[in-house]
């Protein structure tokens, strides 16, 4: 943290702080999210094991079926989602077609490493990318409040619950209209529990949520963005087609500097260019530091606390990438574009 910044007290096992909302300690000063979260660590190998078991399963029973595509992939040129990538064209050699979001700020180095690992592995990509006037406004009023619900703050700022939130309408709805059966995302395992590793898409919560995003957004900007989520029609017209999500890094091994080196064989090269947590993008240390503010702990520090209690990560990382100051020159990057 910065030197004139008195950094609360923090989880002596993993790197939440006193300010996370609901946390208690023991006399030992391990948070009750740790003690929680024993037994559920104790079963990890059996159930990642029967995680990639039922992928297996689900893959071959995709494969059988004549189709262009086989998944769509949630693609932001990160360190995640690329090797995400490229364990399902090496292990299942699925045939992807990779979406990216351009929200106006990714990275020119992800976009390098983009078009690096989409050639290198053979996938098709598709760049979406909606009008300034349109993102604009979204960021602005994210920058500045909260309009969505308190448990979404637990894991993610209110710009980049904005931006996920879209983003995985556009898989969903891209998904539905080409008869992809399956829609990957490259979370973390510390973002994505075992349990959440593969799921049924399921069209009530889908509905219920946009329905949600809209209500939380003010009436014009609500409007902007409804012609990137659902249209009501489709929940009828979609009704038995509606695919799978999977996370396969919820359950299969995961190592930063393993990833970084794999990805360095295909061209991946990690950006100079972004913050500490993030791989692809130039609004993240602005986002980070209106959470911050805000809310009074690190948007990621949900995160960076799981992969630490996993073995992951050690406890000085992630102090490391959670209580490092935000680049100034950074903040001020997004900040301007966005008054």
């Amino acid at each position: 943290m910065p030197e004139n910044t008195i950094q609360p007290k923090l989880c002596q096992k993993c790197v939440l702080p006193e300010t996370f909302p609901g946390i208690k300690f023991d006399a030992a000063g391990v948070c009750s999210y740790c003690q929680k979260d024993e037994k559920t660590i104790e079963k990890a190998p059996v159930r990642k094991a029967q995680y990639r078991q039922r992928l297996d399963q689900l893959v071959k029973e995709t494969q059988a079926e004549a189709r262009t595509y086989d998944a769509i992939m949630a693609y932001s040129g990160g360190k995640d989602s690329s090797y995400t990538l490229k364990l399902l064209r090496d292990r299942y050699d699925l045939r992807i077609a990779a979406l990216t979001f351009d929200n106006h700020f990714v990275s020119p180095a992800a976009y390098d490493n983009i078009k690096k690992v989409c050639d290198a592995l053979h996938v098709d990509h598709i760049i979406f990318k909606p009008p300034w006037s349109v993102i604009k406004p979204l960021f602005a009023l994210t920058a500045q409040t909260d309009p969505f619900a308190a448990p979404t703050l637990l894991r993610a700022s209110s710009i980049c619950t904005a931006c996920i939130g879209l983003v995985k309408s556009l898989v969903l709805k891209t998904a539905l209209e080409m008869s992809i059966p399956l829609v990957a995302f490259g979370w973390s395992p510390g973002q994505a529990p075992i349990q959440s590793g593969i799921m049924k898409t399921n069209p009530r919560l889908i509905r219920m949520n946009q329905s949600a995003l809209k209500k939380a957004l003010p009436v014009e900007i609500a409007a902007s963005i409804t012609p990137y989520l659902l249209p009501d029609q489709y929940y009828e017209k979609y009704d038995h087609k509606f695919p799978h999500n999977i996370h396969p890094l919820a359950f299969f091994d995961y190592d930063e500097t393993a990833i970084k080196e794999e990805l360095g064989t295909i061209g991946w090269q990690a950006p100079s260019d972004t913050d500490t947590n993030s791989s692809n993008c130039l609004l993240n240390a602005y986002a980070n530091q209106c959470h911050i503010k805000r809310c009074s702990f690190h948007p990621y520090v949900w995160e960076i606390a799981n992969l630490v209690r996993q073995g992951v990560m050690t406890r000085n990382e992630g102090i490391e990438k959670i209580y490092t100051e935000q680049n100034a020159e950074m903040v001020r990057y997004a900040q301007t574009r966005l008054t």
